[in-house]
């Protein structure tokens, strides 16, 4: 009898162990350039003078809540059952406008805590993450200014990085960037994305030197297709591989680019990939304890993000303004995601 109990007690110890060792956590982390999110006061530092009420846009304090309102709803519906637990949010003003949407809309309800860059660009215009304490912490955080060499006045959004424990006591390295834009033409402003790239090209470079497995999540605005010579060349973003390089980034949408009606950005009737995410290698080895589920990335495509493009054709992003009018909808982007399954 004692030697069943013991038997008993010894198969449960290891069964448990088993159980344990097969926990996952699963997190969806969502990428969303918001367009525009202002407040209505001025920041006499900055070109904001357009988005304050009586100017140009004649943004109020009701088009402000709703756009609030809006992004929660972009944000709760990416979620589904789960919210996402990494938020990277671009075109924001500053970190009042990141309180009142964490704190005084109904998001607050998904307990997020934010991270923002205070940049030089010149309408005040930050990059920042949202992130959930009960699916990672938050360890350090940093800021990267993009250095021009051919316009060295020139002031752009800076890159943001920020590290992570995840559960699995894994180093989780996640950077925002909003590439400099290609208004001016996209040739004369190559340039200027080149150099952002290279930044990024070099911060991972230096955690893939320091860290033995190196878990890199790279997303943003990047104004530049998967394809073009920032992304591709520079920071040398290839084609996820069946037999990856740890020490390597990965485009996760570039097996995409020659899909029509495909994009997060629709421009002169095309759509586009601006919106991206690139990882390390590590995340596509089959040893790894964290994997992108599927191996893939999506664009968040719901009707309700949509409208008629009336000139071109089909469907366009619902944005808030059509110009100076004001017509209630979301963002000129859609949102991108994916799913991080983590074993611990």
């Amino acid at each position: 009898m004692v030697n069943r109990y013991i038997a008993l007690s010894l198969f449960l110890i290891v069964y448990n162990g088993f159980l344990l060792g097969q926990r996952q956590d699963s997190l969806r982390i969502l990428f969303y350039n918001v367009e525009n999110l202002f407040d209505t006061k001025d920041d006499p530092l900055t070109q904001d003078e357009d988005f304050l009420p009586g100017k140009l846009m004649n943004w109020t304090h009701w088009k402000y809540r709703e756009k609030l309102k809006n992004i929660t709803r972009v944000i709760t519906a990416v979620g589904q059952m789960q919210s996402p637990a990494i938020v990277g949010l671009c075109e924001v003003e500053n970190d009042s406008v990141l309180y009142d949407l964490t704190r005084r809309s109904p998001l607050k309800a998904q307990q997020y805590h934010y991270i923002i860059t205070h940049s030089p660009d010149e309408r005040g215009m930050d990059v920042a993450l949202l992130y959930q304490r009960d699916h990672v912490r938050l360890l350090q955080t940093a800021e990267y200014p993009i250095r021009f060499g051919n316009k060295p006045t020139r002031r752009s959004r800076n890159i943001l990085h920020a590290t992570f424990l995840t559960l699995s006591h894994d180093t989780l390295d996640v950077f925002v960037s909003h590439f400099p834009s290609r208004r001016g033409g996209q040739h004369q402003t190559e340039p200027a994305r080149i150099d952002a790239a290279s930044l990024l090209r070099s911060k991972a470079d230096s955690l893939f030197s320091v860290r033995q497995h190196a878990h890199i999540i790279i997303m943003g605005d990047f104004n530049d297709h998967p394809d073009d010579k920032s992304l591709a060349r520079i920071l040398k973003a290839g084609i996820p591989a069946l037999h990856p390089s740890d020490k390597q980034l990965y485009n996760l949408f570039l097996p995409r680019i020659k899909e029509r009606n495909f994009g997060s950005y629709k421009f002169q009737g095309r759509w586009e990939i601006l919106d991206q995410f690139i990882i390390s290698g590590d995340f596509l080895s089959g040893e790894s304890t964290m994997k992108i589920r599927n191996k893939e990335a999506t664009v968040f495509r719901m009707p309700f993000l949509l409208q008629d493009d009336e000139k071109d054709g089909g469907k366009k992003p619902f944005r808030t303004n059509s110009g100076p009018r004001y017509v209630g909808g979301f963002s000129d982007h859609l949102p991108v995601y994916m799913d991080v399954i983590i074993n611990y």
